[in-house]
């Protein structure tokens, strides 16, 4: 172990918590009167726009983080990130996701060696092959071109390229692109998914990308297995070669499967799961759908990001300045949760995905040297696209828990609507909102201003809004493929930022180990109940209660299984 010092045993920590007791006695009503703090706490870069005045701050809490983040040596670790240094410590691996986007001229090195051509070979084999499948010049085992793709995989090898694929389909580049084609994701061992996927579809035109590290993940597997059998039992066995590839480095359980080993697409044990969005687990079924010159352009737009956390001032570097304004809320405000509303349809999945990179990443309980923190470290973060939010859970957000926002806009709509004889077009219409719910969260309404509109005294505490509701606004040019992986990579940055401050390792995740064993069990023990009828026997009262209840309700299920795919 190294140094067992706990960032909140450091000065800066401490000035900070007393700072705080001051800061909670203001109002954001008073603070947004400052136009010179306010002026002071927008940043722009590469068209994208920060404002974060409506953040419960000042001008000295600000100088205060900056004086936390040089103790917690933040600069030091981005450097060490981005130098391929082994900062996931508990897994002795490099952290490099930023090299899966570098340039192809990048220098970025692992061990001695300079990962980006490896990066690049990939990417190049990655383009070949989905031209070869987009002109159909590779085509199914009865000679028809394969259109749709249902990519294979859970957890960090779904929700991102599910979250950046949601985000292409309204594009107008990226629509063209795909014509013709569909792309879907199974990720659920849950059989409703694969009947879902599976629907509609016909395994003469359909392409199956299986999406695993280690060609070992229990659902994924289950799943390819799945999949397998869809295609064998209408196409034959040997068509599994023509309508099946992998992303995995297990070269040999990929041949095993019977997928042949080169159509399999590499990544590293440096790429984190949910952060490996801008390998091969998103890039090839992203490129299978809308070429691969829309999808680089994605990965040039978080290489911009990269290039600016790594180089630009911490005064002006967006990831930093929002990785330390979580800090202060969840760490000295109190405020355990964040909300990440975007006003745009097309980002319906960026909270889901950036739910599991916060809470994966950050959702420790010890330091990075193994040491109890006393404090709590991550935050729990949801969310939903505005304005579908507001007729949800912004009830709460306004007059119940204080919980920190993030609204994310759009100038330019993807699919802009105009209405004859309207006031304002579609898009201006979800803007305004957008502009207006985080003052409303800042100033709220008082009593005074109630009675003043006449509202009966016995309505005025329940219409009484308190304010002082901190958020923060990102406005994007467009939504695009390169403003997709612009923001991609600003909540990547911003997540390790957290980590860093706070101590932690935001790489590792070994809280997802002990439910999958625990699971291993169960599985056994439903085996040999239904093909021995072994009573449930070795676990609690509880669980073997449930376990005997669900055997005898699901007894018609066969103990010796004959394959069965779904019936839609």
């Amino acid at each position: 172990m190294a140094s067992s010092t706990l960032i909140c045993d450091t000065q800066p920590w401490k000035e900070l918590e007393a700072h705080a007791e001051d800061v909670k006695k203001t109002h954001l009503r008073d603070l947004l009167s400052d136009d010179e703090r306010s002026r002071s706490m927008v940043v722009e870069f590469d068209g994208i726009l920060l404002d974060y005045s409506r953040q419960l701050a000042t001008l000295e809490t600000k100088e205060k983080l900056f004086k936390l983040a040089e103790v917690a040596s933040v600069k030091e670790k981005i450097n060490q990130m981005y130098n391929g240094e082994h900062i996931n410590s508990t897994e002795n691996r490099s952290v490099l996701h930023v090299a899966l986007r570098a340039p192809r001229d990048a220098v970025i090195q692992s061990d001695g060696k300079n990962v980006v051509p490896d990066v690049w070979n990939v990417l190049d084999k990655i383009k070949d092959f989905t031209e070869q499948i987009r002109s159909g010049s590779w085509v199914g085992a009865t000679g028809k071109e394969l259109k749709d793709v249902i990519a294979v995989g859970i957890g960090g090898s779904f929700l991102g390229p599910l979250f950046v694929h949601t985000a292409l389909q309204t594009d107008p580049e990226a629509i063209e692109s795909a014509r013709g084609r569909q792309l879907r994701f199974l990720a659920n061992v849950d059989p409703i998914d694969v009947a879902r996927n599976i629907t509609g579809l016909n395994p003469e035109t359909t392409l199956v990308v299986i999406v695993s590290k280690t060609f070992t993940t229990a659902e994924t597997m289950l799943n390819a297995r799945t999949l397998r059998e869809w295609i064998s039992s209408a196409l034959g066995p040997s068509a599994v070669a023509k309508h099946m590839v992998a992303v995995s480095t297990n070269l040999k359980l990929v041949e095993k499967f019977g997928i042949d080993p080169n159509n399999a697409f590499a990544f590293w044990d440096w790429v984190g799961g949910r952060y490996s969005v801008c390998s091969a687990v998103g890039v090839l079924p992203l490129s299978l759908q809308y070429g691969f010159s829309v999808i680089e352009k994605f990965l040039k737009g978080a290489s911009s990001i990269d290039q600016h956390m790594y180089s630009e001032q911490f005064e002006r570097n967006l990831p930093v300045l929002l990785g330390l304004l979580s800090v202060w809320n969840v760490s000295f405000l109190g405020y355990p949760a964040r909300a990440i509303l975007p006003y745009s349809q097309a980002l319906e999945k960026f909270a889901p995905h950036i739910q599991q990179v916060s809470m994966e990443s950050n959702g420790k309980g010890v330091s990075i040297d193994g040491v109890p923190l006393p404090f709590e470290a991550g935050e729990i973060d949801f969310g939903e696209p505005g304005t579908n939010g507001q007729h949800s859970f912004y009830q709460l957000i306004h007059q119940g828990r204080v919980i920190p926002c993030d609204f994310i806009g759009v100038v330019k709509s993807q699919q802009p609507v105009y209405l004859s004889g309207e006031v304002v077009s579609n898009h201006d219409e979800l803007m305004s909102n957008f502009f207006a719910q985080p003052d409303a969260l800042a100033y709220g309404k008082t009593s005074e201003q109630l009675q003043k509109e006449n509202v009966p005294p016995h309505l005025v505490p329940h219409k009484i809004f308190s304010g002082n509701r901190p958020s923060l606004s990102l406005l994007l040019p467009s939504l695009n493929a390169y403003n997709i992986g612009q923001l991609l990579a600003i909540y990547e940055h911003r997540i390790a930022v957290e980590g860093f401050i706070w101590g932690i390792n935001s790489f590792d995740q070994w809280g997802v180990e002990l439910g999958k064993s625990l699971a291993t069990q169960v599985r056994k023990q439903l085996n040999v109940s239904r093909t021995q009828g072994e009573p449930v026997q070795g676990f609690n009262f509880s669980t073997t209660s449930m376990l005997t209840r669900y055997l005898q309700a699901s007894a018609d299920v066969p103990a010796d299984l004959p394959t069965r795919l779904p019936q839609i």
